[in-house]
């Protein structure tokens, strides 16, 4: 019989509490802020996927996403896989944002956004191999 060391991260009580709040706060974010928007066709949101070239179906699938990911920021099981997703989705908001768009200091808002997803997919990272 061989024991094997936790692969768990050990999280004082205090980060794991701020984790769960930075959780909370990204997830209705990209929720509210982010996909409800983008469904129920916010002016703002119509225009940036016209000036994209792609149509609008891709407002809908980014929306989708970000949906999915905020949703799944406020579960324990999906927290990290979510916030790896919305990693990847705001590296590509954050090129469109650059090289389509031409967004000058709006490259900002995915970049951070995206750094924010990193620390809790970071701080959730055994929920990436378990799955629990």
């Amino acid at each position: 019989m061989s024991t094997q060391p936790s692969a768990r991260p050990v999280l004082s009580p205090v980060a794991h509490r701020a984790l769960w709040v930075l959780q909370i706060l990204l997830g209705l974010f990209f929720v509210f802020a982010s996909a409800v928007p983008k469904f129920y066709g916010d002016p703002y949101a119509v225009l940036i996927f016209e000036e994209i070239g792609a149509g609008q179906w891709l407002r809908y699938v980014v929306g989708a996403f970000e949906l999915a990911g905020g949703i799944g920021l406020m579960t324990k099981r999906f927290a990290g896989p979510a916030a790896v997703g919305l990693v990847l989705l705001m590296v590509g908001a954050g090129l469109t944002q650059a090289f389509v768009l031409h967004g000058g200091l709006l490259v900002l808002t995915p970049v951070v956004l995206g750094l924010l997803a990193a620390a809790i997919a970071y701080g959730r990272r055994e929920t990436l191999r378990t799955g629990r």
